[in-house]
């Protein structure tokens, strides 16, 4: 016996019910009935559809507190070791893989150690991460957005 003479057991395979087809019980309106919504193509309301009362999700109490923050797109310390050149931007922490998602803005902590005077160009960074930065001889500058805010907070 071969590969290609294999075959399923008689009977155990059965061909699927074209309907709408032509004559032989399921032609013409291929087992919907006659008219209405449920006739149609694309028919039907969706699981959660309680006949046009206001749906469940809607009748229970809303609970808790939803928080629409800055979702930013962290860096730490520990990695820019890793990056040539002295000055640090966007540019250059793209090129170096660090940056993920390209529409979050950047967010410096201060997660591991940095050694060398660097330039950093963030919008955002922690206390931690700045004293570090400096520190080690270098400095770290916010976007105009956010050193903004800082500066009213001094």
């Amino acid at each position: 016996m071969k590969l290609h003479e294999l075959t399923p057991a008689p009977g155990s395979r059965k061909n699927r019910k074209r309907v709408g087809r032509g004559p032989g019980g399921t032609d013409k309106t291929a087992g919907r009935g006659h008219k209405g919504q449920k006739s149609r193509s694309g028919a039907g309301k969706g699981s959660f559809f309680e006949g046009g009362r206001s749906t469940l999700i809607s009748r229970l109490p809303k609970r808790g507190f939803n928080n629409v923050g800055t979702t930013y797109e962290v860096i730490n310390l520990a990695q820019l070791e890793g990056v040539e050149g002295e000055t640090l931007d966007r540019a250059a922490l793209e090129l170096a893989g660090l940056v993920r998602r390209k529409n979050r803005p950047l967010k410096l902590l201060g997660r591991g150690e940095i050694t060398r005077a660097v330039t950093v160009h963030v919008d955002a960074a922690s206390e931690a991460a700045v004293k570090a930065v400096e520190a080690a001889g270098g400095r770290v500058i916010l976007s105009s957005a956010s050193s903004e805010t800082a500066e009213q907070a001094e």
